[in-house]
Protein backbone atom coordinates (compact mmCIF):
# COMPACT_ATOMS: atom_id res chain seq x y z
CA UNK A 1 0.00 0.00 0.00
CA UNK A 2 2.75 2.31 0.49
CA UNK A 3 4.17 2.11 -2.53
CA UNK A 4 1.06 2.25 -4.13
CA UNK A 5 0.20 5.63 -2.51
CA UNK A 6 3.84 6.86 -3.48
CA UNK A 7 3.11 5.98 -6.74
CA UNK A 8 0.12 8.72 -6.92
CA UNK A 9 2.39 11.35 -5.74
CA UNK A 10 4.56 10.39 -8.47
CA UNK A 11 1.71 10.64 -11.06
CA UNK A 12 0.55 13.56 -9.62
CA UNK A 13 3.73 15.33 -9.87
CA UNK A 14 3.61 14.67 -13.81
CA UNK A 15 0.50 17.35 -14.06
CA UNK A 16 3.03 19.92 -13.31
CA UNK A 17 4.35 19.51 -16.62
CA UNK A 18 0.63 20.55 -18.19
CA UNK A 19 0.31 23.88 -15.93
CA UNK A 20 -0.27 26.71 -17.76
CA UNK A 21 2.80 28.87 -17.49
CA UNK A 22 2.32 32.59 -16.95
CA UNK A 23 5.44 33.73 -18.75
CA UNK A 24 5.87 31.41 -22.43
CA UNK A 25 9.63 31.50 -22.81
CA UNK A 26 9.34 29.41 -26.27
CA UNK A 27 7.33 28.01 -28.52
CA UNK A 28 4.75 25.66 -28.85
CA UNK A 29 6.34 22.97 -30.56
CA UNK A 30 9.74 23.20 -28.31
CA UNK A 31 7.10 22.58 -25.54
CA UNK A 32 6.01 19.39 -26.96
CA UNK A 33 9.26 17.79 -25.97
CA UNK A 34 9.62 18.77 -22.78
CA UNK A 35 6.39 18.96 -21.32
CA UNK A 36 4.30 16.01 -23.62
CA UNK A 37 6.85 13.72 -24.35
CA UNK A 38 8.21 14.22 -20.86
CA UNK A 39 5.14 13.36 -19.41
CA UNK A 40 3.92 10.57 -22.04
CA UNK A 41 7.58 8.87 -21.38
CA UNK A 42 7.13 9.30 -17.52
CA UNK A 43 3.84 7.86 -17.16
CA UNK A 44 4.87 4.87 -19.47
CA UNK A 45 7.61 4.32 -17.07
CA UNK A 46 5.35 4.96 -14.04
CA UNK A 47 2.52 2.21 -15.48
CA UNK A 48 5.13 -0.83 -15.98
CA UNK A 49 6.69 -0.13 -12.77
CA UNK A 50 3.20 -0.04 -11.16
CA UNK A 51 2.22 -3.40 -13.42
CA UNK A 52 5.93 -4.57 -12.36
CA UNK A 53 5.39 -4.16 -8.44
CA UNK A 54 1.61 -5.71 -8.74
CA UNK A 55 1.95 -9.16 -10.48
CA UNK A 56 5.05 -11.39 -11.93
CA UNK A 57 6.34 -9.27 -15.07
CA UNK A 58 7.22 -13.09 -16.61
CA UNK A 59 5.21 -16.69 -15.98
CA UNK A 60 6.87 -20.14 -17.15
CA UNK A 61 6.33 -23.34 -17.21
CA UNK A 62 8.63 -26.80 -17.63
CA UNK A 63 7.99 -30.14 -17.28
CA UNK A 64 9.83 -32.13 -14.90
CA UNK A 65 10.96 -30.73 -11.39
CA UNK A 66 12.16 -27.34 -11.51
CA UNK A 67 11.33 -24.75 -8.83
CA UNK A 68 8.54 -22.32 -10.69
CA UNK A 69 10.61 -19.15 -9.21
CA UNK A 70 13.72 -20.45 -9.62
CA UNK A 71 12.43 -20.77 -12.96
CA UNK A 72 11.08 -17.47 -13.59
CA UNK A 73 14.01 -16.05 -12.00
CA UNK A 74 16.27 -17.49 -14.60
CA UNK A 75 14.48 -17.02 -17.92
CA UNK A 76 14.02 -13.15 -16.60
CA UNK A 77 17.90 -12.65 -16.12
CA UNK A 78 18.88 -14.66 -19.20
CA UNK A 79 16.23 -13.21 -21.56
CA UNK A 80 14.13 -15.74 -23.46
CA UNK A 81 14.09 -16.33 -27.30
CA UNK A 82 11.66 -17.48 -30.36
CA UNK A 83 12.51 -19.84 -33.33
CA UNK A 84 12.45 -17.66 -36.15
CA UNK A 85 11.13 -20.51 -38.25
CA UNK A 86 7.91 -20.94 -36.25
CA UNK A 87 6.50 -17.64 -36.83
CA UNK A 88 4.69 -18.44 -40.26
CA UNK A 89 3.90 -22.19 -39.19
CA UNK A 90 0.22 -23.05 -38.89
CA UNK A 91 -1.02 -21.66 -35.32
CA UNK A 92 -2.73 -24.05 -33.24
CA UNK A 93 -1.55 -26.86 -35.84
CA UNK A 94 1.91 -27.09 -35.57
CA UNK A 95 3.12 -24.68 -33.11
CA UNK A 96 1.05 -23.71 -30.06
CA UNK A 97 2.08 -19.66 -30.60
CA UNK A 98 4.06 -18.01 -33.16
CA UNK A 99 7.90 -18.39 -32.74
CA UNK A 100 7.04 -21.35 -30.08
CA UNK A 101 8.51 -24.65 -31.54
CA UNK A 102 9.82 -27.94 -29.52
CA UNK A 103 13.31 -27.51 -30.43
CA UNK A 104 15.20 -30.76 -30.00
CA UNK A 105 18.51 -28.89 -30.84
CA UNK A 106 20.66 -27.95 -28.03
CA UNK A 107 19.35 -24.23 -27.98
CA UNK A 108 20.59 -21.74 -25.04
CA UNK A 109 18.30 -18.83 -24.41
CA UNK A 110 21.01 -16.53 -23.86
CA UNK A 111 23.68 -17.63 -26.30
CA UNK A 112 23.69 -16.19 -30.32
CA UNK A 113 22.14 -18.16 -32.72
CA UNK A 114 21.34 -18.32 -36.07
CA UNK A 115 17.15 -19.45 -35.91
CA UNK A 116 16.89 -18.02 -32.62
CA UNK A 117 15.63 -14.81 -31.73
CA UNK A 118 16.80 -13.84 -28.48
CA UNK A 119 14.26 -11.34 -26.23
CA UNK A 120 16.74 -9.27 -24.05
CA UNK A 121 14.53 -5.60 -24.12
CA UNK A 122 12.23 -6.24 -21.47
CA UNK A 123 13.99 -5.81 -18.70
CA UNK A 124 15.41 -2.56 -19.88
CA UNK A 125 12.39 -0.93 -21.14
CA UNK A 126 11.19 1.15 -17.75
CA UNK A 127 15.05 1.93 -17.56
CA UNK A 128 14.97 3.11 -21.23
CA UNK A 129 11.97 5.01 -21.03
CA UNK A 130 13.23 7.39 -17.94
CA UNK A 131 16.52 7.77 -19.79
CA UNK A 132 14.44 8.79 -22.89
CA UNK A 133 12.21 11.40 -20.67
CA UNK A 134 15.69 13.48 -19.14
CA UNK A 135 17.15 13.16 -23.18
CA UNK A 136 13.98 15.17 -24.39
CA UNK A 137 13.96 17.31 -21.28
CA UNK A 138 17.88 18.64 -21.48
CA UNK A 139 16.91 21.41 -24.51
CA UNK A 140 14.99 22.62 -21.66
CA UNK A 141 17.15 22.95 -19.20
CA UNK A 142 19.45 24.50 -21.32
CA UNK A 143 17.43 26.84 -22.35
CA UNK A 144 16.63 27.89 -19.37
CA UNK A 145 19.92 28.43 -17.72
CA UNK A 146 20.58 30.32 -21.10
CA UNK A 147 17.50 32.26 -21.15
CA UNK A 148 17.84 33.66 -17.76
CA UNK A 149 14.75 34.99 -16.43
CA UNK A 150 15.15 37.70 -19.10
CA UNK A 151 11.42 37.93 -20.47
CA UNK A 152 9.76 37.00 -16.91
CA UNK A 153 12.23 40.43 -15.81
CA UNK A 154 11.33 42.81 -19.05
CA UNK A 155 7.04 42.03 -18.38
CA UNK A 156 7.31 44.08 -14.89
CA UNK A 157 3.57 42.58 -14.75
CA UNK A 158 3.10 44.13 -18.12
CA UNK A 159 0.97 41.19 -18.62
CA UNK A 160 -1.74 42.62 -16.77
CA UNK A 161 -2.49 45.57 -18.41
CA UNK A 162 -4.67 47.08 -15.00
CA UNK A 163 -2.23 49.19 -13.56
CA UNK A 164 -2.23 53.25 -12.43
CA UNK A 165 -1.23 55.27 -15.56
CA UNK A 166 1.72 56.27 -13.25
CA UNK A 167 3.18 52.74 -12.56
CA UNK A 168 2.36 51.73 -16.46
CA UNK A 169 3.92 54.63 -17.82
CA UNK A 170 7.10 54.13 -15.42
CA UNK A 171 7.59 50.39 -16.53
CA UNK A 172 6.68 50.93 -20.03
CA UNK A 173 9.57 53.86 -20.24
CA UNK A 174 11.80 50.87 -18.37
CA UNK A 175 11.18 48.47 -21.24
CA UNK A 176 11.63 51.09 -23.70
CA UNK A 177 15.06 52.11 -22.46
CA UNK A 178 15.87 48.59 -21.90
CA UNK A 179 15.18 47.98 -25.50
CA UNK A 180 16.80 51.27 -26.68
CA UNK A 181 20.26 50.58 -24.94
CA UNK A 182 20.80 46.92 -25.78
CA UNK A 183 19.53 46.79 -29.72
CA UNK A 184 21.43 44.59 -31.37
CA UNK A 185 22.91 42.83 -28.59
CA UNK A 186 20.51 39.74 -29.06
CA UNK A 187 21.91 37.67 -31.20
CA UNK A 188 23.95 35.24 -29.42
CA UNK A 189 20.64 35.04 -27.40
CA UNK A 190 18.49 34.29 -29.70
CA UNK A 191 21.02 31.69 -31.15
CA UNK A 192 21.25 29.76 -27.88
CA UNK A 193 17.42 29.28 -28.68
CA UNK A 194 17.35 28.06 -31.89
CA UNK A 195 20.59 25.95 -31.21
CA UNK A 196 18.01 24.19 -28.46
CA UNK A 197 15.51 23.53 -31.00
CA UNK A 198 18.02 21.64 -33.44
CA UNK A 199 18.78 19.69 -30.22
CA UNK A 200 15.33 18.47 -30.12
CA UNK A 201 15.17 17.55 -33.67
CA UNK A 202 18.64 15.68 -33.33
CA UNK A 203 16.91 14.06 -30.08
CA UNK A 204 14.09 12.73 -32.32
CA UNK A 205 16.21 11.54 -34.92
CA UNK A 206 18.54 10.05 -32.61
CA UNK A 207 16.01 8.12 -30.24
CA UNK A 208 14.02 6.73 -33.14
CA UNK A 209 17.24 5.05 -34.54
CA UNK A 210 17.87 4.20 -31.06
CA UNK A 211 14.26 2.82 -30.82
CA UNK A 212 14.87 0.81 -34.03
CA UNK A 213 18.55 -0.89 -32.86
CA UNK A 214 16.46 -1.78 -29.35
CA UNK A 215 14.18 -3.60 -31.02
CA UNK A 216 16.23 -5.23 -34.03
CA UNK A 217 15.45 -3.19 -37.09
CA UNK A 218 11.83 -4.23 -36.58
CA UNK A 219 10.50 -0.38 -36.23
CA UNK A 220 11.61 0.84 -40.02
CA UNK A 221 9.22 -1.47 -41.53
CA UNK A 222 6.65 -1.02 -38.49
CA UNK A 223 4.44 1.51 -39.90
CA UNK A 224 3.75 -0.28 -42.98
CA UNK A 225 3.26 -4.26 -41.75
CA UNK A 226 0.66 -2.66 -39.24
CA UNK A 227 -1.11 -0.96 -41.69
CA UNK A 228 -0.84 -4.21 -44.36
CA UNK A 229 -1.94 -6.63 -41.39
CA UNK A 230 -5.03 -4.50 -40.86
CA UNK A 231 -6.13 -3.97 -44.52
CA UNK A 232 -5.89 -7.81 -44.97
CA UNK A 233 -7.57 -11.17 -43.89
CA UNK A 234 -6.08 -10.77 -40.50
CA UNK A 235 -6.83 -14.68 -40.14
CA UNK A 236 -4.34 -15.15 -43.08
CA UNK A 237 -1.62 -13.02 -41.30
CA UNK A 238 0.83 -12.95 -38.27
CA UNK A 239 0.12 -9.90 -36.26
CA UNK A 240 3.25 -7.97 -36.99
CA UNK A 241 3.55 -7.05 -33.47
CA UNK A 242 4.09 -10.45 -31.79
CA UNK A 243 7.13 -10.39 -34.48
CA UNK A 244 8.97 -7.25 -31.64
CA UNK A 245 6.53 -7.93 -28.66
CA UNK A 246 6.02 -11.63 -28.27
CA UNK A 247 3.73 -12.84 -25.31
CA UNK A 248 4.89 -16.48 -25.13
CA UNK A 249 8.10 -17.19 -25.42
CA UNK A 250 10.79 -19.99 -24.39
CA UNK A 251 13.74 -20.57 -21.97
CA UNK A 252 15.97 -23.26 -21.76
CA UNK A 253 17.00 -24.17 -18.23
CA UNK A 254 19.89 -27.01 -16.97
CA UNK A 255 20.34 -28.03 -13.99
CA UNK A 256 22.08 -31.20 -12.11
CA UNK A 257 19.59 -34.58 -11.91
CA UNK A 258 19.65 -36.75 -9.06
CA UNK A 259 22.20 -39.08 -10.76
CA UNK A 260 24.70 -36.00 -11.39
CA UNK A 261 23.86 -35.79 -15.01
CA UNK A 262 23.03 -32.30 -16.51
CA UNK A 263 18.98 -32.16 -17.60
CA UNK A 264 17.40 -29.76 -19.99
CA UNK A 265 14.32 -28.56 -19.01
CA UNK A 266 12.87 -26.03 -22.67
CA UNK A 267 10.34 -24.52 -20.77
CA UNK A 268 7.83 -21.79 -22.24
CA UNK A 269 7.67 -18.51 -20.94
CA UNK A 270 4.39 -15.76 -20.88
CA UNK A 271 5.79 -12.30 -20.61
CA UNK A 272 2.52 -10.04 -20.11
CA UNK A 273 3.98 -6.41 -19.78
CA UNK A 274 4.52 -6.97 -23.75
CA UNK A 275 1.09 -6.14 -23.67
CA UNK A 276 2.10 -2.76 -22.51
CA UNK A 277 5.19 -2.76 -23.91
CA UNK A 278 3.39 -2.84 -27.38
CA UNK A 279 0.85 -0.13 -26.81
CA UNK A 280 3.67 2.12 -25.03
CA UNK A 281 5.76 1.66 -28.27
CA UNK A 282 3.53 1.94 -30.90
CA UNK A 283 2.32 5.00 -29.93
CA UNK A 284 5.49 6.18 -29.09
CA UNK A 285 6.85 5.53 -32.52
CA UNK A 286 4.32 7.55 -34.73
CA UNK A 287 3.86 10.32 -32.26
CA UNK A 288 7.88 10.58 -32.68
CA UNK A 289 7.39 10.68 -37.05
CA UNK A 290 5.08 13.46 -35.56
CA UNK A 291 7.32 15.58 -33.46
CA UNK A 292 10.41 14.74 -36.04
CA UNK A 293 8.21 16.18 -38.82
CA UNK A 294 7.25 19.36 -36.97
CA UNK A 295 10.64 20.13 -35.62
CA UNK A 296 12.14 19.78 -38.64
CA UNK A 297 9.44 22.35 -40.09
CA UNK A 298 10.35 24.83 -37.36
CA UNK A 299 14.27 24.60 -38.03
CA UNK A 300 13.51 25.28 -41.49
CA UNK A 301 11.70 28.20 -40.34
CA UNK A 302 13.84 29.49 -38.52
CA UNK A 303 16.34 29.21 -41.21
CA UNK A 304 13.95 31.31 -43.28
CA UNK A 305 14.00 33.86 -40.39
CA UNK A 306 17.54 34.06 -40.09
CA UNK A 307 17.90 35.39 -44.06
CA UNK A 308 14.97 37.47 -44.27
CA UNK A 309 13.91 40.14 -42.57
CA UNK A 310 11.10 40.55 -44.89
CA UNK A 311 10.17 37.43 -43.17
CA UNK A 312 10.43 38.95 -39.96
CA UNK A 313 8.26 41.98 -40.55
CA UNK A 314 5.55 39.55 -42.14
CA UNK A 315 5.53 38.03 -39.21
CA UNK A 316 5.21 40.52 -36.45
CA UNK A 317 2.21 42.38 -38.98
CA UNK A 318 0.47 38.59 -38.83
CA UNK A 319 0.71 37.92 -35.31
CA UNK A 320 0.43 41.50 -33.62
CA UNK A 321 -2.27 43.50 -35.63
CA UNK A 322 -2.23 46.40 -33.52
CA UNK A 323 1.15 47.83 -34.54
CA UNK A 324 1.39 50.02 -37.69
CA UNK A 325 3.03 48.49 -40.48
CA UNK A 326 5.29 51.04 -41.06
CA UNK A 327 6.52 50.96 -37.37
CA UNK A 328 7.52 47.28 -37.60
CA UNK A 329 9.43 47.77 -41.19
CA UNK A 330 11.39 50.58 -38.93
CA UNK A 331 11.84 48.03 -36.10
CA UNK A 332 13.34 45.41 -38.49
CA UNK A 333 15.35 47.26 -40.55
CA UNK A 334 17.39 49.15 -37.92
CA UNK A 335 17.88 45.73 -35.69
CA UNK A 336 19.04 43.08 -35.96
CA UNK A 337 17.58 38.90 -35.63
CA UNK A 338 17.96 38.73 -32.00
CA UNK A 339 16.18 41.57 -31.47
CA UNK A 340 13.44 41.00 -33.20
CA UNK A 341 13.15 37.46 -31.61
CA UNK A 342 12.70 39.10 -27.97
CA UNK A 343 10.43 41.39 -29.67
CA UNK A 344 8.45 38.54 -30.63
CA UNK A 345 8.69 36.90 -26.89
CA UNK A 346 8.07 40.25 -25.97
CA UNK A 347 4.38 39.95 -27.86
CA UNK A 348 3.13 36.79 -26.43
CA UNK A 349 3.39 37.58 -22.71
CA UNK A 350 3.04 41.62 -22.78
CA UNK A 351 -0.50 42.92 -22.55
CA UNK A 352 -1.60 43.71 -26.67
CA UNK A 353 -2.43 47.60 -25.96
CA UNK A 354 1.16 48.41 -23.66
CA UNK A 355 2.98 46.31 -26.47
CA UNK A 356 1.67 48.27 -29.51
CA UNK A 357 2.32 51.38 -27.38
CA UNK A 358 6.16 50.50 -26.65
CA UNK A 359 6.48 49.17 -30.30
CA UNK A 360 5.51 52.76 -31.81
CA UNK A 361 7.73 54.46 -29.01
CA UNK A 362 10.70 52.58 -29.85
CA UNK A 363 10.02 53.07 -34.16
CA UNK A 364 10.30 56.29 -33.53
CA UNK A 365 13.04 56.96 -31.14
CA UNK A 366 15.06 54.56 -34.27
CA UNK A 367 13.17 57.17 -37.00
CA UNK A 368 14.08 60.04 -35.31
CA UNK A 369 18.07 58.52 -34.79
CA UNK A 370 18.43 57.69 -38.36
CA UNK A 371 16.74 60.82 -39.71
CA UNK A 372 19.46 63.07 -37.26
CA UNK A 373 22.23 60.61 -38.99
CA UNK A 374 21.41 59.92 -42.29
CA UNK A 375 19.08 62.83 -43.49
CA UNK A 376 17.47 61.98 -46.83
CA UNK A 377 18.08 58.64 -46.98
CA UNK A 378 15.77 55.25 -47.20
CA UNK A 379 17.79 52.17 -45.19
CA UNK A 380 16.95 49.34 -46.47
CA UNK A 381 15.78 45.96 -44.34
CA UNK A 382 19.02 44.88 -42.53
CA UNK A 383 20.27 41.36 -42.64
CA UNK A 384 20.94 40.02 -39.25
Amino acid sequence: MPIMLKMIDIFGSIRSLFKVQRVSEDTLIFRLHYRATVALLLASCLTLACKSLSGSPIHCEAAGSVDKIVLETFCWLHTTYSMVHAFNMSLGQAVPYPGVFNSKAVVHGHGPQPLVKQHKYYQWVIFALLFQAILFYTPRWLWKGWEGGKIHALMMDLDIGICSEVEKKQKKKLLLDYLWENLKYHNWWAYRYYLCEVLALINVIGQMFLMNRFFDGAFLTFGIDVLRFLESDQEDRVDPMIFVFPRMTKCTFYKYGVGGEVEKHDAVCILPLNVVNEKIYVFLWFWFLLLGALSFMTVVYRIVIIFSPRMRVYLLRLRFRLVRREAVETIVRRSKMGDWFLLYMLGENLDTVIYRDVMHDLANKLASRHHHSVPGIKGELQEA
